[in-house]
């Protein structure tokens, strides 16, 4: 998704993927979860404000010759882990523009068959964002729901390119990976910022040693290639999709690169591809800013609100306060790591996804008030994945790899992030500084990026419902409305509430909506709003 930090969300509140704080930028992500070549340093990637000028063209629709064969290759299916699921190994070129000649990847793919009753309608792929997020984890652990959809489509997923099982992109061992993630991100001097700055460049370079020949050809353009591939492959005609975050940026690449290949696309938590990636950063701090308003209204409700029983305002100065204590003196948790400013900020933010974490949130931060910080590692560690063992997962690779291919830097040295601090700060007072610092990681990015912002709008494509949440956190409702704007086959489905994504989060007249669409193609009335 986003720039400067991408989609990905707390895996113990919500199954949507979405924006990374780590100092994952984003063109998508979502995400991130989040400046374009040829342009002045301090101008955005969209140019002095106007929308970009190019619009994503479509490939022909004839297969090349010489892509034949990976559209006609056979899956070899397994049974694989989870009961009731099949897995095959897909192969695609590493680089569309020489097929067989850098060599190919094997791509993982796993299935549900359809269970009936009801006609068979087709294959439904699924992705849940990040970039990074395993969609195959995603389908197997929800694939159980909704019944009526699971009972008409195969529930098919396949990590993208650089994800998960597929060819994973590999940064840091974990010891270095843990010093990473608490680097201060919000450095108060020539020190700290030099600091930060270098442990940019050390992840940048162990990616580059570990993944090297991979970061070239990990954009969401050949993730959206792949996806054709496996389209073919399964047999369909056209795609059905559902995806959530930085999933929405695939989804409508592969609308616009194949617009006369979609069937039903559904795109929550949608992403503006339109945007310059310095406009992103700054609407997602917004975003994030009004969720957490959201939460502290909510908390001073409560008489046990560890921020207090006043107000939302007064409750973000008190947060703050809370991280510029916790910055002098990182909190005990009770292992060897300490809870820093930076994994306290992580773990707040993770909460912000979904509102049925918020009760956990208010318990944590009483927890760090009194100097426990395992509550808020807790979390932290959840939206890293990292596990009890100390093992991180890909995601955290994956994420920045996509991200910095995607787009380039929104910022390329600290000054230009200094220069910006007032205009983060204004957008969240609570969230600004960290979120402005995440904006730099991309400067020092060993591959240079291949997309910039462009407009998608799938023409002759077949409609498209694209679901907005009005205090979305990770992908402002602004964009939701913008990608629906440029789709030109697209309805926009409105839900008013907190949390990233909305469906299968609880309202049902969101989830009647989708399925509705996706078992007859009916889609939504205009200006639909559910709550």
């Amino acid at each position: 998704m986003a720039t400067s930090r991408l989609f990905r969300t707390s895996a113990a509140f919500v199954a949507a993927t979405a924006l990374l704080i780590s100092g994952c930028s984003s063109g998508p992500s979502s995400t991130p979860a989040a400046a374009g070549p040829g342009r002045g340093e301090d101008a955005d990637a969209s140019g002095a404000g106007g929308a970009p000028k190019s619009v994503l063209a479509p490939l022909p629709t004839a297969v090349p010759a010489d892509l034949r064969p990976y559209y006609d290759q056979k899956l070899s299916w397994h049974a694989c882990g989870v009961s009731g699921f099949e897995c095959a190994t897909m192969k695609a070129p590493l680089d569309y523009a020489r097929p067989g000649e850098g060599g190919d990847l094997k791509l993982a793919v796993a299935r549900k068959k359809a269970t009936g009753p009801g006609k068979r309608i087709g294959s439904l792929m699924v992705n849940p964002g990040g970039p990074g997020g395993s969609a195959i984890d995603y389908l197997q652990q929800y694939a159980p729901e909704p019944a009526a959809v699971r009972a008409r489509y195969d529930m098919v997923a396949m990590d993208p390119r650089g994800v998960a099982r597929s060819a994973p992109v590999e940064c840091l061992s974990d010891k270095e990976m843990d010093r990473f993630t608490k680097t201060d991100q919000t450095p108060d001097d020539a020190a700290e910022i030099t600091a930060l700055s270098n442990a940019y460049r050390t992840f940048a370079k162990g990616c580059e040693a570990r993944s090297g020949k991979l970061l070239p050809h990990v954009s969401t353009v050949e993730a959206a290639r792949d996806m054709d591939v496996l389209r073919a492959v399964l047999g369909d005609r056209k795609l059905y999709y559902v995806g959530a975050s930085y999933g929405t940026f695939l989804g409508a690449t592969y609308a616009g690169l194949y617009p006369s290949h979609v069937g039903r696309l559904v795109l929550d938590g949608a992403m503006d591809p339109s945007l310059g990636p310095r406009q992103v950063n700054i609407e997602q701090t917004a975003g994030f800013n009004t969720a957490f308003t959201a939460f502290a209204e909510d908390c001073v409700k409560h008489r046990d609100c560890p921020l207090g029983t006043k107000s939302a305002d007064d409750a973000g100065k008190r947060l703050s306060a809370l991280f510029k204590k916790i910055d002098a003196h990182p909190l005990e948790t009770g292992e060897d790591r300490r809870l820093t400013e930076s994994l306290a900020t992580t773990g707040v933010i993770a909460a912000m996804y979904d509102e049925k974490a918020w009760p956990v949130l208010r318990e944590y931060l009483a927890q760090a008030e009194k100097g426990d910080g395992r509550g808020l590692l807790t979390l932290s560690d959840s939206y890293y994945e990292r596990d009890p063992d100390g093992h991180y997962a890909n995601q955290m690779y994956a994420n920045p790899a996509v991200n910095c291919l995607d787009l380039p830097p929104a910022y390329t040295s600290p000054a230009q992030v200094r220069a910006d601090l007032p205009r983060f700060r204004k957008a969240s007072p609570v969230f600004g500084d960290e979120f402005a610092w995440a904006s730099l990681n991309c400067a020092y990015w060993p591959v240079k990026p291949t997309g910039a912002p462009e407009r998608i709008e799938a023409k002759g494509a077949a409609p498209i419902v694209v679901v907005g949440t009005t205090r979305d956190p990770a992908t402002p409702y602004t964009w939701a409305k913008g990608l629906a704007a440029q789709l030109s086959s697209a309805t926009l489905l409105t839900y008013e509430g907190d949390g990233h994504t909305a469906y299968g989060r609880g309202s049902t007249c969101i989830d009647k909506a989708v399925n509705t669409y996706l078992l007859d193609g009916t889609v939504p009335p205009k200006n639909k709003r559910c709550t």
